[in-house]
């Protein structure tokens, strides 16, 4: 079986798992990532930082449901391929974006993640769900240029559709030894807390708002 047919496989039990649920939650935060939100690594997926943010959330007594349908490995192309049929079937409320980064390190041309992030914040609003898009970057390794305008296409997106655009929620971990898997890529669990309050700080407002 391919890595693709795995993914898409993986997803669809996701969704099915996590509709059980819904039910019971007023509104739904549905997280599409990669393995940076997929707990990769990790013994205990319960101490991810999507996780961590359910519980933040029920701390504060709001009534949101995370829904956690990232995938380690996925490019922008394999998310835009499974989204529509993802919003369908969970209908959120908003979405946290976070896509991209294994475009980057492949060295995707930069207007095929421009065209594939902007078709899913466009389908996001035709289901009428709001959306906030994740800043990424890529290693210096790549070339100025490159890596220069990779992380300026998700600015210019959050600006021409006025999308909230969460800084780059690594500060803090990326480069550090101590909270980097041996790949020196993926954060280790003590990091976890960290990519919660990088996302948090932008991420609470806007939960708040739409709460009330």
């Amino acid at each position: 079986m391919n890595k693709s047919l795995v993914r898409r496989v993986l997803a669809f039990t996701l969704l099915s798992l996590f509709s059980l649920t819904l039910s019971a939650a007023e509104k739904t935060l549905l997280v599409y990532g990669d393995s940076l939100s997929a707990a990769y690594g990790l013994t205990d997926l319960n101490r991810g930082w999507v996780h961590l943010l359910q519980q933040r959330i029920d701390q504060h007594q709001y009534p949101w449901k995370v829904l956690n349908v990232s995938i380690s490995g996925e490019t922008t192309s394999g998310g835009l391929s499974r989204y529509q049929k993802t919003l369908e079937q969970t209908k959120p409320d908003l979405v946290l974006l976070e896509l991209g980064a294994n475009d980057g390190l492949q060295g995707k041309p930069l207007k095929t993640l421009k065209s594939n992030l902007e078709q899913m914040i466009i389908l996001t609003r035709e289901y009428n769900a709001d959306l906030m898009l994740f800043e990424m970057m890529i290693p210096p390794n790549y070339g100025p240029v490159y890596t220069r305008r990779f992380t300026e296409t998700f600015h210019e997106l959050g600006k021409k559709y006025d999308v909230p655009v969460i800084p780059f929620f690594l500060n803090g971990v990326a480069g550090d030894e101590l909270l980097n898997q041996p790949d020196g890529i993926h954060p280790t669990e003590d990091a976890q807390p960290i990519l919660l309050e990088n996302v948090w700080q932008t991420l609470e407002h806007s939960v708040r708002q739409k709460t009330n």
